[in-house]
């Protein structure tokens, strides 16, 4: 893997006013460690997606082929430049999903330095231990649910199911640290690095389609680890609600 040889390149929206543009120039400075990095337009990327010497960072819409509902999601993605004919064919080194499309960029723009500290991590893990490639790697990550024992886990309450959307609903299930807090509160951990808060990034439609996946993945604060990733199928039942779910709990309690 040639990626620590190369210059990375933060591909912009070409919406001048897209919250991910500001984000990006805000924390890439702040965040990124790995290569040298700049930013550049879609329109320049299609020139240097060719060339072995970049790698991007960019908002990947992908559609699974699998995927009966066509639903549509925002990937922000790190890809090495090639000979690849397209986009999709580019080697991916790490994709974090962020929404669906046409929600809201509030919903995971305060999240990005963490996500740009994961990738960074996920990276370098892959570095070092290459017989990860040929594993499922959000398997290797779920290992780490036992190590949430003593962090104090943030929810937003509108991010969970009915029947844990409060504190004394949830310690019916589970009895390690947990707060009921604003997004704010969360963007605030991300920023200070605040130790041993791990936080909920839920992906889902928001009320924009029904038949759809909701992706739930918690992460440290501080370590940008992934403790736990899960994903389930929406729909008009509370066990597939588009929320993390009582099960989830459940399951990270069990460890």
């Amino acid at each position: 893997m040639m990626f620590k040889n190369t210059k990375t390149l933060v591909v912009l929206e070409d919406n001048q006013l897209s919250d991910f543009n500001m984000v990006a120039k805000e924390t890439m400075p702040l965040e990124w460690k790995i290569t040298p990095f700049d930013y550049i337009s879609w329109k320049d990327f299609e020139k240097k997606r060719l060339d072995p010497a970049y790698s991007f960072i960019l908002l990947n819409q992908v559609k699974f082929q699998k995927d009966k509902t066509n639903a549509k999601y925002n990937f922000l993605s790190l890809l090495l430049g090639g000979t690849s004919p397209s986009l999709g064919d580019m080697a991916d080194l790490c994709s974090v999903p962020l929404s669906y499309t046409g929600v809201s960029e509030d919903h995971y723009s305060y999240k990005l330095g963490v996500f740009l500290r994961f990738m960074q991590n996920h990276v370098q893990m892959l570095l070092e231990q290459p017989d990860l490639l040929s594993v499922n790697i959000f398997k290797h990550y779920n290992d780490n649910i036992a190590q949430l024992h003593g962090k104090t886990l943030y929810l937003v309450a509108d991010e969970l199911s009915k029947e844990i959307n409060s504190l004394p609903k949830i310690k019916k299930v589970y009895t390690d640290n947990v707060k009921i807090v604003t997004r704010d509160e969360i963007k605030q951990a991300i920023e200070e690095r605040a130790p041993n808060i791990v936080f909920l990034h839920k992906v889902g439609p928001e009320g924009t389609r029904l038949d759809s996946r909701c992706y739930k993945i918690l992460i440290g604060a501080d370590d940008a680890k992934f403790y736990y990733f899960d994903y389930h199928e929406v729909g008009d039942k509370p066990e597939n609600a588009d929320a993390f779910l009582v099960k989830d709990l459940k399951h990270i309690a069990k460890k």
